[in-house]
This record gives structure tokens, C-alpha cells and sequence, in this order.
């Protein structure tokens, strides 16, 4: 049995967009609800995240992005971009904990005391961009784990396999000109953010290590699964990544209210373990709208990680 770390506070409920927003507290406390009700749940090793410093978050947003979260937030809150994004009073000491989670985890499972973690965290932040939030997300925290697992772990390569039905625009962006860090992404095409297209491979020294697989409203797990076994796996393994970062979203199950996809639970327990045995791996909670889809998809994707009993 391997032990998967399990990264959670309650202070990620203290991020508070408007009542109704789809990005609500509810997705954590549904989904905590459900594994205490299952076996796995005293399975897990259960980790307390520490906040990243804003040195931590630097490396991969400028200093006027974090001043500007911060300021509104300790304003009182309200929208930091042009579409429904929003914080509360206490979402910038929220959004460096959901961070910290990562490097938490990171460090739990580079010395030894995990041989996996998820992080259920909020807010997300694979939409993130270096100079904005966007998207629900504030900072980039897959992003900020991967720049740490380089700069502080001495991770020679790290890959980003990003499932969630989204296209992680923010996260490519950060990383298109690096030839030490993969991004594949699988997502709906066309959708939001209009990134994402299979002709975005990166740029100079990272050309060929961005992978994008646009995929169209309605794809299941067939579709997915061939392309799992056509680009993901082959170019996992031909990179041979000292650390697998995947952001996990959950929002291209059939259940979701945000989405197009026909995925199941139990396609989250098959893919997470096609790629399991090829790095050690962190898990990231980006996506998943429809609360009680969420909970079971995040059971399946715990039980891949954990294995038999």
C-alpha cells in the first residue's frame, strides 16, 4: 500500500467569492464530508500545508501582481479581473496557503514521509498568469511548486500533466521557453480561455515541450484514453521527469455544470494510474463544479495513487 499524502486546512473555505459563484467553499466541505465516510480516509496521511513566503510566489508572478491581490483583499475584498474573479478579506493569506500546500507536499514526498499527495485546495490556479489573476485563480499554484521543486529541491526535470476541461493557459505561459518543465495539456477545444491549440509548443529553448491536445465537446474516456496512450504516455516517458505535478481538475466529468466532457468517476482512477509508476507525483485541485461529481472523482483518483489494500 503506498502512502498518499493528503494536503487540507480549513482556512481554504475562508476564500469567499459572491453567493452562487461556482468556485465556492462547498466544494471542500463536500468533498472532506464524503471521504471521512469512506475507508480511504484513514488511509491517507494528512498534512498540514504551511504558507509559501511571497519570495516563494515571485518566482513565477511579478511583485505588482502579489501587491494587487493583497490590496484588495485587505480592502476588503472584490473583483481583480475583468471577468469573475473575485476575493474576500482573507483570500491572499488563503492563496499563499493553497501554494504552500504544493511545496508542502513536495517536500513530504521528496524526504520520504509520502510516496504521493493531493492537495485539496482552493482557490486554483492553473489560469494564473505571470502579470494577472484570471480564471478563478489568483496565484499559480502548481506553477509555484514546480519553480520550487526546481530552484529549491533540485528537481533537474519537472512534468505538468494538466487534465482539468480547461486549458491551463496560465500554466503554459510560465513555462512555454523551459526546456526543463513538460506541460501537457488535455482539455475542450474550443473553450475557455481560447488557448490551447495543438499548434502551441513552446518557444526557443522549450519548443517541443508544451503539448496541447484540444479535444471536443462531448469526448469520453475513449477518446481521452487514446490520447493518453498516443501523446501523454510516450512523451512522459521520453522526458523521464524527476517529478509528475498534475492539476487535477475534475470539471470534464458529465455531471459538471461548467463543461461539455462525458468522463465518469472511475476515468479518473484510469488515468491516474496510467501515469503512476513513471514519476513520483503531486496531485493539485484545479476544477470541478458539480459538487457531489467532485467528491467521487477525487475518491477514484485517491484510490489510484493509494492502491490495494
Amino acid at each position: 500500500m503506498g502512502r498518499t499524502g493528503f494536503v487540507y486546512d480549513p482556512l481554504f473555505l475562508e476564500h469567499r467569492p459572491p453567493p452562487g459563484h461556482p468556485e465556492r467553499p462547498e466544494r471542500l466541505t463536500v468533498l472532506i464530508e464524503h471521504l471521512r465516510r469512506t475507508e480511504l480516509w484513514g488511509r491517507l496521511v494528512h498534512l498540514v500545508p504551511r504558507p509559501c513566503s511571497v519570495e516563494d510566489i515571485a518566482r513565477v508572478h511579478s511583485r505588482d501582481h502579489i501587491a494587487t491581490v493583497e490590496r484588495v483583499c485587505r480592502n476588503g475584498g472584490g473583483m481583480v479581473d475583468e471577468g469573475d474573479t473575485h476575493v474576500s478579506r482573507r483570500s491572499f493569506d488563503v492563496a499563499l496557503l493553497a501554494s504552500g500546500a504544493v511545496t508542502t507536499a513536495i517536500d513530504a514526498l521528496l524526504d520520504g514521509e509520502v510516496d504521493a499527495a493531493f492537495c485539496a485546495v482552493r482557490p486554483p490556479g492553473h489560469h494564473a498568469e505571470r502579470t494577472n489573476p484570471m480564471g478563478f485563480c489568483l496565484f499559480n499554484n502548481i506553477a509555484v511548486g514546480a519553480a520550487y521543486a526546481r530552484e529549491r529541491r533540485g528537481i533537474e526535470r519537472v512534468a505538468i500533466l494538466d487534465w482539468d476541461v480547461h486549458h491551463g493557459n496560465g500554466t503554459q505561459h510560465l513555462f512555454e521557453a523551459d526546456s526543463t518543465v513538460l506541460f501537457i495539456s488535455l482539455h475542450q477545444y474550443p473553450f475557455y480561455p481560447g488557448t490551447g491549440r495543438a499548434s502551441e509548443r513552446g518557444r526557443g529553448e522549450g519548443e517541443g515541450v508544451t503539448i496541447n491536445i484540444p479535444l471536443p465537446a462531448g469526448s469520453g474516456e475513449e477518446r481521452y484514453g487514446a490520447a493518453f496512450d498516443a501523446e501523454v504516455l510516450p512523451a512522459l516517458r521520453k522526458f523521464s521527469p524527476g517529478l509528475l505535478l498534475i492539476s487535477a481538475g475534475f470539471d470534464a466529468h458529465r455531471e459538471d455544470p461548467l463543461a461539455e466532457m462525458m468522463l465518469e468517476d472511475q476515468s479518473y482512477f484510469r488515468f491516474t494510474a496510467l501515469v503512476g509508476g513513471i514519476a513520483p507525483i503531486v496531485s493539485v485541485l484545479e476544477g470541478g463544479y458539480s459538487l457531489n461529481a467532485l467528491a467521487r472523482s477525487v475518491e477514484a483518483h485517491l484510490h489510484a495513487l493509494t492502491g490495494p489494500l
